[in-house]
């Protein structure tokens, strides 16, 4: 809670030092067009990443079952921990740092400079480092998904839209479903996955298919919403 207090000072400090401005451009506060807008992206990139583990199952034949220690404080803490790390990513890689860039450079190089800040994050998260072809997919996604997020908050100059969306996906991905049969998880494997051979349409088809359809339908849904002026 006092990182994201502290990053939230220094958002205003930053943006009151550059544009004289306060944290409500970063459209924290609720309305219902945003709550609108959060509630649906959050809904379709939380299904969108679950079709990563519907996949599996089909093609992989992998099989989940509910975790044996979820618990209601387990659910809750995290799902606490989840929001805190999408909010962190959100505030450092967008926020003040692309609200400012977009008054000082323009909306479409900062859009592309703050993705590509998110994307050597994700280096840095994933621990890859150094490992040439893993760099190469996680960089692909990870700058990918930035454009989607900074042009989603560029649009609607709020930070509800960029969160929903990647909240949605992270949640899911790192949370609801597991990659290992450890963890603290609400689905787990409920047994090590069986060794399965797979044409290599079916390993992309999985892989991919899911990241694509985020992307692309998230894009569309942002794309509905109006120009907002810049605060």
């Amino acid at each position: 809670m006092l990182q994201l207090i502290g990053l939230l000072a220094i958002s205003w400090l930053l943006i009151w030092l550059f544009e004289k401005g306060h944290l409500s451009v970063l459209g924290l506060t609720p309305t219902k067009e945003r709550m609108k807008y959060f509630t649906i992206l959050f809904v379709v990139s939380a299904m969108l990443s679950a079709t990563a583990f519907i996949l599996r199952m089909w093609i992989a034949k992998e099989e989940y079952t509910i975790s044996q220690s979820l618990t209601a404080k387990s659910f809750f803490l995290e799902t606490w921990n989840q929001f805190r790390m999408v909010l962190t990513e959100e505030l450092l890689c967008r926020g003040a740092l692309l609200y400012i860039l977009i008054k000082k450079i323009g909306q479409t190089k900062a859009v592309i400079i703050t993705s590509v800040i998110f994307a050597v994050l994700h280096w840095i998260n994933t621990g890859i480092w150094g490992n040439v072809t893993q760099m190469i997919l996680v960089f692909t996604f990870a700058f990918a998904m930035g454009l989607l997020l900074a042009y989603s908050y560029a649009r609607t100059f709020s930070l509800f839209i960029p969160f929903a969306i990647h909240y949605g996906w992270n949640l899911t991905q790192n949370y609801v479903f597991p990659d290992t049969a450890t963890g603290n998880h609400v689905f787990t494997l409920a047994a090590p996955p069986p060794t399965v051979t797979i044409s290599y349409l079916a390993f992309f088809t999985m892989l991919l298919l899911p990241k694509i359809l985020v992307l692309g339908i998230d894009y569309l849904i942002i794309k509905g919403h109006r120009q907002v002026e810049v605060p």
